[in-house]
């Protein structure tokens, strides 16, 4: 058994992972009985953490917003300075630091006195960031959804599709993915018993919270490749696999993830795979490439690329100079 100062940083731990703990699963997690669970809690709130208790068969204790920021004993504009750090992390999705971000800003918002939320809004609205031409994310939008991913609650939200339509979307949240600036949100929808990935910049009205849900298992393991794949080519009507004569590494450079999946099959080759509307675009992007390549699939890209070698052959023969005497 752990010794009571390691333990009551374990149980700090746990209720900071997670919105509501029932008293006897928490107390197995701990190894503890509920008699020495409850003095652990005692010892907690005497440090300044607002550990709520519930009694009765359901009972259990979840760490609410106190009067204050507990220890470390951050000071009002520590706390602030922190938090809005955390936030401006998330937005510009630092490399290695977004998701991370994200699951602190949610421990320390859960804990956050009702004053420095408000100071806190004060100062977001004060920012002006510079309009890269990427689609604005609300970053209290991307607290909440954090905040439902870590307690696995449902979630209702609108959302606005490629076309332009409305629906109303339930789902169960499991991952947040980012890729520069944009956002995704990789869930279960529950209309239609089956993984769905969200552009959070398209979810339009209020989120709500809904019952409890059990995470399932994400296919592959791994949501950022899920959200890559569905994004780059599973959404589009028209796919396509082209081998590139450079190496997996070189063209990742150039090559975004949201763009196409890249597999490396030699250390002088690698698979393109890649969807489109249409041939035509996928055909111009070829183009600029750089690099010699081979279309696998499907057959009428390969003759919209004849069509346009020989409209490009047509054009610079027509613009050649005359030659003179």
């Amino acid at each position: 058994m752990l010794d009571t100062s390691a333990r009551l940083l374990r149980l700090l731990a746990l209720l900071q992972a997670r919105r509501y703990w029932p008293g006897p699963e928490l107390a197995a997690r701990l190894d503890v009985t509920g008699r020495t669970l409850r003095r652990d809690v005692e010892r907690l709130r005497s440090l300044g953490y607002p550990v709520q208790s519930s009694t009765g068969v359901a009972g259990g204790y979840s760490l609410g917003a106190g009067a204050s920021l507990p220890p470390l004993l951050l000071e009002d504009d520590e706390g602030l300075a922190v938090i809005l750090g955390l936030r401006l992390a998330a937005a510009g999705a630092t490399t290695g630091m977004a998701d991370a971000s994200l699951r602190a800003l949610a421990k320390l918002e859960q804990v956050m006195p009702h004053r420095l939320r408000k100071r806190l809004r004060g100062l977001h609205k004060a920012f002006a960031p510079l309009d890269m031409g990427s689609p604005a994310v609300d970053l209290e939008r991307l607290s909440a959804l954090a905040g439902a991913r870590r307690d696995q609650v449902c979630i209702e939200f609108g959302y606005e599709g490629q076309d332009g339509r409305r629906s109303r979307r339930m789902v169960e949240p499991h991952a947040l993915v980012s890729a520069g600036a944009r956002w995704y949100l990789l869930g279960w929808d529950r209309d239609r018993s089956d993984w769905r990935t969200f552009r959070i910049d398209r979810m339009v009205g209020r989120i709500t919270s809904g019952e409890r849900f059990v995470p399932r298992p994400i296919p592959g393991g791994d949501p950022a490749a899920y959200v890559a794949r569905s994004v780059s080519t599973e959404q589009y009507p028209l796919r396509a696999r082209i081998v590139l004569h450079a190496s997996r590494d070189r063209m990742a450079q150039h090559i975004s993830p949201l763009a196409g999946r890249l597999e490396p099959i030699d250390a002088e080759r690698c698979l393109l795979q890649t969807g489109a509307p249409s041939v035509e675009l996928i055909a111009a992007w070829l183009a600029t490439l750089n690099v010699d390549f081979q279309v696998l699939e499907p057959p009428q890209l390969i003759d919209r690329l004849r069509d346009m070698a020989a409209r490009i052959e047509k054009v610079t023969s027509l613009s050649a100079p005359r030659q003179t005497s």
